[in-house]
């Protein structure tokens, strides 16, 4: 049964990014967004990764997708329409693409993952201790790094909300 439930959560990432990235508008790919976070969550469910799960919806689908949807709709962008990328664009993103999916299925399939079986449960102050800690096993650099990606997401979310008021000022500088 868990494997049937991850292989419709699987084809719903999939169909939904997929619908993300293709979508010209720009709320309705902001959307599929969310369904791609929440399906993402979905996952960590499955596999028992509550906290991670937890983090997924509250952060991700919660925080982002709800910080790129109020500045679409502060600025009046609720309708804009996203450019068409040229041809060569298409092109050479979706050669980097099946380089990277390449690279994934090497590194995946050169490796031999075992199994092991653990009956332990893990605490949140743990995983707390873990996050903060400088020493082998710890995950400060991590930690971090997802700082900066959210801290990018949110100037993301700012530059696609100005949208043209950022080039018009340009234009008159």
């Amino acid at each position: 049964m868990e494997r049937i439930i991850f292989y419709i959560l699987a084809g719903i990432i999939i169909a939904f990014a997929i619908a993300s990235v293709s979508s010209r508008k720009m709320l309705r790919s902001v959307i599929y967004l969310l369904f791609v976070l929440c399906s993402i969550a979905g996952v960590y469910f499955l596999i028992d990764y509550n906290f991670l799960a937890a983090i997924q919806l509250t952060i991700y689908a919660g925080g982002i997708i709800v910080l790129i949807i109020f500045s679409v709709l502060l600025v009046h962008h609720i309708e804009m329409r996203l450019e068409i990328a040229k041809p060569s664009k298409q092109i050479v993103t979706g050669l980097i693409c099946l380089l990277g999916l390449g690279v994934f299925l090497f590194t995946l399939y050169s490796h031999d993952f075992q199994v092991i079986e653990n009956t332990a449960t893990t605490k949140v102050a743990d995983i707390g201790t873990k996050l903060l800690s400088y020493e082998e096993g710890g995950f400060i650099l991590p930690f971090e790094v997802i700082s900066v990606l959210l801290l990018a997401a949110m100037i993301g979310a700012i530059v696609i909300a100005k949208g043209n008021k950022l080039s018009e000022n340009n234009k008159t500088a």
